[in-house]
């Protein structure tokens, strides 16, 4: 598949690829459900109401985007399980975070179950973005910089408060 009109300007930027890999909703719910412990194509078809061709196409594109693997069951060869990946594992954060949008703007009260920590069965933070030092940040503080310092800093918005930075230094350099 070419390049999609556009797509040019984030040439560098992982959030294209990212965006292609989960594709739309259902993938995400797939995601969820996996998340939850779903491993059967049955169990997920029970759980998201979802058609069968359409659960079938998305389990495959999670499969081969190496987000799930498929896997036949020792036990009875003809059925498959479908397990998270480490690369999957890694898009928790980003179900978690989109949730707790949905639930902040979604105009409708949390209805479902709170997410909690095992440990004390407390419900877990927000998801935020934080800097190295554990402060918390919003879109203000943030800015993109060139990794080899060839372009300099860009800010992410119009003007920003941070001080103009330099790149690190390094022995190679």
């Amino acid at each position: 598949m070419g390049a999609r009109k556009g797509l040019d300007a984030f040439e560098g930027c992982a959030l294209p690829a990212a965006l292609e890999a989960m594709g739309e909703r259902w993938s995400f719910l797939i995601l969820r459900a996996a998340f939850d412990g779903i491993v059967y194509f049955e169990d997920f078809q029970a759980s998201l109401g979802i058609a069968r061709n359409i659960l079938s196409n998305r389990l495959t594109r999670l499969v081969d985007k190496g987000i799930l693997t498929r896997e036949p069951v020792a036990q009875d060869k003809r059925r498959i399980a479908y397990r998270l990946t480490e690369k999957g594992r890694g898009l928790v954060p980003v179900m978690i975070a989109l949730r707790q949008w949905g639930e902040r703007w979604g105009g409708k009260p949390c209805a479902g179950p709170i997410l909690s920590d095992t440990r004390d069965g407390k419900p877990i933070r927000p998801v935020t973005i934080q800097a190295w030092d554990g402060r918390p940040l919003d879109h203000h503080d943030l800015c993109w910089i060139d990794p080899l310092g060839e372009k300099g800093r860009t800010p992410c918005s119009g003007e920003s408060k941070a001080p103009t930075i330099k790149p690190i230094e390094t022995d190679e350099t």
